[in-house]
């Protein structure tokens, strides 16, 4: 009787805590990699903390055999960084090592996106904001991948 019961005890459990541990999430990155050499490639959505925070930014550190190369910073918003290296503290997208020139996506017309050419890193990035866009959240496209393109 009681092996009936667990697979139905243990599956209100798990339910259980997806519901009572379910919070808003205020900052997503979907992988959606669909080339081998693209580095970066997804879905992020930057949405604004509750009771009107600031917006949420993600860090994504690229190391190579344990050292860190660079790091890509997605939000808040519409800014976008990368710097070479990659360390704890958090540095503010408009210095001036940061590779991404400008460092806010610009509004031309009524699209947002950019195109970044790093060309000491051999990388370029792209970000288009895309659809599903809600009053308190941004969402945008990324990819960064190779300048070179050669076949996969």
């Amino acid at each position: 009787m009681f092996h009936r019961r667990a697979p139905v005890i243990v599956g209100c459990v798990i339910a259980g805590s997806l519901i009572g541990g379910a919070r808003p999430a205020t900052a997503q990155y979907f992988s959606q990699v669909t080339r081998p050499r693209h580095i970066l490639e997804g879905h992020w959505q930057s949405c604004q903390e509750p009771s009107g925070g600031p917006y949420a930014e993600r860090v994504y550190d690229h190391v190579v055999n344990g050292v860190g190369q660079f790091e890509v910073h997605l939000g808040p918003r519409r800014e976008f960084a990368m710097f070479l290296g990659v360390q704890d503290e958090h540095r503010e997208h408009d210095r001036p090592d940061n590779l991404l020139k400008p460092h806010r996506v610009p509004l031309q017309g009524t699209r947002l996106t950019e195109r970044w050419e790093i060309p000491t890193l051999n990388l370029a990035f792209n970000v288009t904001r895309g659809g599903g866009d809600r009053t308190d959240c941004e969402a945008w496209f990324v990819l960064l991948e190779p300048l070179d393109q050669t076949s996969d």
